[in-house]
Protein backbone atom coordinates (compact mmCIF):
# COMPACT_ATOMS: atom_id res chain seq x y z
CA UNK A 1 0.00 0.00 0.00
CA UNK A 2 0.91 3.64 -0.78
CA UNK A 3 0.42 6.90 0.79
CA UNK A 4 2.19 9.32 -1.42
CA UNK A 5 -1.51 10.76 -2.56
CA UNK A 6 -1.92 11.78 1.33
CA UNK A 7 -4.39 8.63 1.07
CA UNK A 8 -3.98 5.12 0.78
CA UNK A 9 -3.08 4.27 -2.74
CA UNK A 10 -4.19 0.60 -4.07
CA UNK A 11 -2.81 -0.21 -7.54
CA UNK A 12 -6.09 -0.63 -9.99
CA UNK A 13 -8.56 1.09 -7.47
CA UNK A 14 -10.68 3.33 -9.33
CA UNK A 15 -10.78 5.50 -5.93
CA UNK A 16 -7.54 6.36 -6.33
CA UNK A 17 -8.12 8.19 -9.12
CA UNK A 18 -8.20 12.13 -8.39
CA UNK A 19 -11.01 13.94 -9.90
CA UNK A 20 -12.04 14.49 -13.61
CA UNK A 21 -10.92 17.60 -15.33
CA UNK A 22 -9.03 17.65 -18.73
CA UNK A 23 -11.38 16.11 -21.24
CA UNK A 24 -14.76 16.83 -19.35
CA UNK A 25 -15.51 13.20 -18.69
CA UNK A 26 -12.26 11.47 -19.87
CA UNK A 27 -9.86 9.35 -18.12
CA UNK A 28 -6.36 9.80 -19.73
CA UNK A 29 -3.84 6.88 -19.74
CA UNK A 30 -0.31 7.30 -21.40
CA UNK A 31 1.67 3.98 -22.06
CA UNK A 32 5.11 4.37 -22.17
CA UNK A 33 7.63 6.43 -20.68
CA UNK A 34 10.10 7.68 -22.84
CA UNK A 35 10.61 10.78 -24.64
CA UNK A 36 6.88 11.74 -26.01
CA UNK A 37 5.10 10.06 -23.33
CA UNK A 38 6.62 11.49 -20.46
CA UNK A 39 6.33 14.87 -21.90
CA UNK A 40 2.67 14.66 -22.90
CA UNK A 41 2.08 13.42 -19.12
CA UNK A 42 4.05 16.17 -17.72
CA UNK A 43 2.20 18.71 -19.88
CA UNK A 44 -0.88 17.53 -18.70
CA UNK A 45 0.07 17.81 -14.99
CA UNK A 46 1.44 21.55 -15.63
CA UNK A 47 -2.74 22.11 -16.54
CA UNK A 48 -3.27 20.54 -12.86
CA UNK A 49 -5.13 17.33 -14.49
CA UNK A 50 -4.57 13.77 -13.76
CA UNK A 51 -2.98 11.39 -15.67
CA UNK A 52 -2.62 7.80 -15.59
CA UNK A 53 0.72 6.66 -16.30
CA UNK A 54 2.18 2.87 -17.48
CA UNK A 55 5.15 0.98 -18.21
CA UNK A 56 6.49 -2.42 -18.48
CA UNK A 57 6.74 -2.36 -14.80
CA UNK A 58 5.09 -1.10 -11.95
CA UNK A 59 8.31 0.28 -10.70
CA UNK A 60 9.48 2.69 -14.15
CA UNK A 61 5.72 3.93 -14.11
CA UNK A 62 6.34 5.19 -10.06
CA UNK A 63 9.35 6.20 -10.75
CA UNK A 64 8.37 8.96 -13.09
CA UNK A 65 4.98 8.95 -10.81
CA UNK A 66 7.40 9.93 -8.15
CA UNK A 67 9.15 12.90 -10.55
CA UNK A 68 6.04 14.54 -11.99
CA UNK A 69 3.75 14.61 -8.72
CA UNK A 70 0.62 13.71 -6.90
CA UNK A 71 -1.58 13.99 -10.00
CA UNK A 72 0.20 11.44 -12.56
CA UNK A 73 -1.16 7.89 -11.24
CA UNK A 74 0.73 4.89 -11.73
CA UNK A 75 -0.59 1.52 -12.71
CA UNK A 76 0.07 -1.70 -14.61
CA UNK A 77 -0.49 -1.56 -17.92
CA UNK A 78 -3.70 -3.91 -17.64
CA UNK A 79 -4.84 -1.60 -15.01
CA UNK A 80 -4.48 1.50 -16.55
CA UNK A 81 -6.42 0.79 -20.14
CA UNK A 82 -9.04 -0.47 -17.78
CA UNK A 83 -9.50 2.68 -16.16
CA UNK A 84 -9.02 4.86 -19.12
CA UNK A 85 -11.03 6.21 -21.76
CA UNK A 86 -8.15 7.41 -24.05
CA UNK A 87 -4.99 5.53 -24.27
CA UNK A 88 -1.81 7.77 -25.38
CA UNK A 89 0.49 4.73 -26.09
CA UNK A 90 3.86 5.86 -26.62
CA UNK A 91 6.03 3.70 -28.14
CA UNK A 92 7.60 2.66 -31.16
CA UNK A 93 5.75 2.25 -34.37
CA UNK A 94 6.48 -1.65 -33.68
CA UNK A 95 5.80 -1.74 -30.66
CA UNK A 96 2.67 -0.19 -30.77
CA UNK A 97 1.54 -3.08 -33.36
CA UNK A 98 2.29 -5.56 -30.77
CA UNK A 99 0.18 -3.76 -27.79
CA UNK A 100 -2.99 -3.61 -29.88
CA UNK A 101 -2.76 -7.25 -30.59
CA UNK A 102 -1.55 -8.04 -27.05
CA UNK A 103 -4.54 -5.87 -25.43
CA UNK A 104 -7.20 -6.46 -28.05
CA UNK A 105 -10.05 -7.62 -25.78
CA UNK A 106 -9.17 -4.40 -23.25
CA UNK A 107 -8.97 -2.20 -25.66
CA UNK A 108 -12.88 -2.53 -26.92
CA UNK A 109 -14.43 0.85 -26.01
CA UNK A 110 -11.34 2.61 -25.72
CA UNK A 111 -10.27 6.07 -28.11
CA UNK A 112 -6.41 5.06 -28.66
CA UNK A 113 -4.34 8.50 -29.92
CA UNK A 114 -1.34 6.98 -31.73
CA UNK A 115 1.48 9.48 -32.05
CA UNK A 116 3.91 7.10 -33.66
CA UNK A 117 6.15 7.78 -36.16
CA UNK A 118 7.19 4.82 -38.46
CA UNK A 119 11.06 5.52 -38.38
CA UNK A 120 14.44 3.94 -37.58
CA UNK A 121 18.36 5.48 -37.64
CA UNK A 122 19.62 4.99 -40.26
CA UNK A 123 23.72 4.59 -41.09
CA UNK A 124 24.32 8.29 -41.60
CA UNK A 125 23.52 9.01 -38.32
CA UNK A 126 20.05 10.00 -39.41
CA UNK A 127 16.55 8.57 -39.73
CA UNK A 128 15.09 6.35 -42.10
CA UNK A 129 10.89 5.58 -42.68
CA UNK A 130 10.50 1.44 -42.14
CA UNK A 131 7.52 1.27 -43.85
CA UNK A 132 7.02 1.76 -47.91
CA UNK A 133 7.25 6.05 -48.40
CA UNK A 134 3.46 5.79 -49.52
CA UNK A 135 2.24 4.46 -46.27
CA UNK A 136 1.14 6.18 -42.69
CA UNK A 137 1.97 4.29 -39.14
CA UNK A 138 -1.45 6.06 -38.94
CA UNK A 139 -2.93 3.68 -41.58
CA UNK A 140 -0.98 0.75 -40.71
CA UNK A 141 -2.58 1.16 -37.24
CA UNK A 142 -5.99 1.80 -38.20
CA UNK A 143 -6.22 -1.34 -40.09
CA UNK A 144 -5.44 -3.37 -37.68
CA UNK A 145 -7.46 -1.79 -35.09
CA UNK A 146 -9.08 -3.88 -32.31
CA UNK A 147 -12.84 -4.46 -32.30
CA UNK A 148 -14.97 -1.57 -30.88
CA UNK A 149 -11.85 0.56 -30.36
CA UNK A 150 -11.65 4.11 -31.74
CA UNK A 151 -8.96 6.01 -33.14
CA UNK A 152 -7.07 8.90 -33.88
CA UNK A 153 -3.70 10.31 -34.82
CA UNK A 154 -2.02 13.35 -32.67
CA UNK A 155 0.50 14.28 -30.33
CA UNK A 156 3.20 12.99 -32.86
CA UNK A 157 3.84 15.85 -35.31
CA UNK A 158 6.36 17.91 -33.05
CA UNK A 159 9.81 16.22 -31.67
CA UNK A 160 9.74 15.72 -27.48
CA UNK A 161 11.55 18.93 -27.08
CA UNK A 162 9.30 21.30 -28.60
CA UNK A 163 6.37 18.96 -27.19
CA UNK A 164 7.83 20.41 -24.46
CA UNK A 165 9.08 23.84 -24.85
CA UNK A 166 6.16 24.92 -27.20
CA UNK A 167 3.57 24.41 -24.43
CA UNK A 168 1.58 26.37 -23.30
CA UNK A 169 2.43 29.46 -25.52
CA UNK A 170 1.32 33.01 -25.17
CA UNK A 171 -0.45 35.44 -26.40
CA UNK A 172 -1.05 32.44 -29.27
CA UNK A 173 -0.84 28.79 -28.60
CA UNK A 174 1.22 26.48 -31.02
CA UNK A 175 -0.51 24.01 -33.22
CA UNK A 176 -1.06 20.22 -32.82
CA UNK A 177 -1.89 18.47 -36.27
CA UNK A 178 -4.85 15.51 -36.05
CA UNK A 179 -6.46 13.06 -38.08
CA UNK A 180 -9.22 11.13 -37.21
CA UNK A 181 -12.20 9.33 -39.28
CA UNK A 182 -14.63 9.05 -36.78
CA UNK A 183 -15.87 12.93 -36.12
CA UNK A 184 -17.32 11.51 -32.50
CA UNK A 185 -13.75 11.49 -31.43
CA UNK A 186 -12.99 15.02 -32.33
CA UNK A 187 -14.35 16.22 -29.37
CA UNK A 188 -12.07 14.00 -26.94
CA UNK A 189 -9.02 14.79 -29.00
CA UNK A 190 -9.31 18.43 -29.29
CA UNK A 191 -9.29 18.73 -25.39
CA UNK A 192 -6.37 16.29 -24.83
CA UNK A 193 -4.83 18.32 -27.12
CA UNK A 194 -5.56 21.26 -25.50
CA UNK A 195 -5.00 19.95 -22.46
CA UNK A 196 -1.22 19.27 -23.00
CA UNK A 197 -0.78 23.36 -24.09
CA UNK A 198 -1.37 23.58 -27.72
CA UNK A 199 -4.35 24.40 -30.11
CA UNK A 200 -6.07 21.43 -32.09
CA UNK A 201 -6.25 21.25 -36.12
CA UNK A 202 -7.96 18.41 -37.69
CA UNK A 203 -6.32 18.59 -41.33
CA UNK A 204 -9.17 15.22 -42.68
CA UNK A 205 -9.26 11.12 -41.63
CA UNK A 206 -6.68 8.45 -41.26
CA UNK A 207 -5.27 8.87 -45.06
CA UNK A 208 -3.83 12.57 -44.43
CA UNK A 209 -1.64 10.83 -41.89
CA UNK A 210 1.06 10.55 -43.66
CA UNK A 211 1.54 14.69 -43.65
CA UNK A 212 1.75 14.91 -39.85
CA UNK A 213 4.24 12.16 -39.68
CA UNK A 214 8.34 12.73 -39.59
CA UNK A 215 9.30 13.67 -43.29
CA UNK A 216 5.41 14.69 -44.08
CA UNK A 217 4.51 18.29 -45.33
CA UNK A 218 3.14 19.49 -41.94
CA UNK A 219 5.74 17.73 -39.64
CA UNK A 220 8.57 19.91 -37.65
CA UNK A 221 11.02 17.65 -39.21
CA UNK A 222 9.65 17.43 -42.43
CA UNK A 223 9.17 20.51 -44.51
CA UNK A 224 6.98 22.60 -42.25
CA UNK A 225 10.19 22.75 -39.91
CA UNK A 226 8.79 24.75 -36.98
CA UNK A 227 5.91 25.29 -34.89
CA UNK A 228 3.03 27.10 -35.88
CA UNK A 229 0.69 28.98 -35.13
CA UNK A 230 -3.24 28.30 -35.88
CA UNK A 231 -3.15 31.15 -38.56
CA UNK A 232 -0.16 30.03 -40.32
CA UNK A 233 -1.17 26.38 -39.73
CA UNK A 234 -4.31 26.78 -41.67
CA UNK A 235 -2.44 28.38 -44.83
CA UNK A 236 -0.74 25.07 -45.03
CA UNK A 237 -3.59 22.61 -45.27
Amino acid sequence: MNTRYGRSFVPGSKSNLPPKTMTKTSTIAVVGLGSIGRVVAANIVKAGSPVLVAERTLAKAQKTADELGSLAIPLEIRDAIAKADIIVPAIYFDGIQQFLKAYASELNGKLIIDPSNPIAPDEKGGFKKIIPQDQSSGQVLASILPAGARFAKALGSLGAESLSAAAFGSPEQAVLFYAADDAAVNGPVEDLIRAVGFEPLRIGGIDQSIRMEVFGDLHQFGALGKTVTLAEAKTKI
